[in-house]
């Protein structure tokens, strides 16, 4: 039997304590990179300018002492051709000009063209659970 308890006597009561431990571990992963490339089309539409020179012959039969120089008069470039005539003195003749006028042509262009983007595949496989549920698959596109 027990003896019953005192005022003065002391009772200890055990007490539990825990202690942590802390370690590190390497673990490797699996990661496996690959570059998806996706084409798309998309059409472009832009103007484009075509120029072509319209050339015209202007008859002058004038008699000139020098050759005139090339000139320009607004957007047309003169050409003078003189050619020698023989009669008892020789003379120059004015004998055509040739006119160069720039003529501009503007018409839409319209083209489908190709473009590619690339997609990174990265995937993650756990060693330690790539048995079981197979690697994890994450996409990022590249930038």
């Amino acid at each position: 039997m027990t003896e019953p308890l005192s005022p003065t006597t002391e009772i200890v009561v055990p007490l539990h304590q825990e202690d942590l431990s802390v370690s590190r571990r390497r673990t490797e992963r699996i990661v496996r990179v690959h570059v998806e490339t996706t084409e798309t089309s998309q059409t472009v539409d832009e103007p484009v300018v075509h120029e072509t020179i319209e050339i015209t012959h202007v008859p002058v039969g004038r008699v000139v002492s020098v050759a005139p120089p090339e000139r320009t008069e607004g957007d047309t470039t003169i050409i003078s051709v003189v050619e020698e005539e023989l009669i008892i003195q020789r003379r120059l003749v004015l004998k055509e000009e040739i006119h160069l006028r720039r003529v501009q042509r503007t018409e839409r262009h319209r083209e489908t063209v190709t473009l590619r983007q690339q997609t990174a595949v990265i995937e993650r496989a756990d060693p330690a659970t790539s048995g079981t549920n197979g690697p994890a698959s994450h996409q990022e596109p590249l930038k």
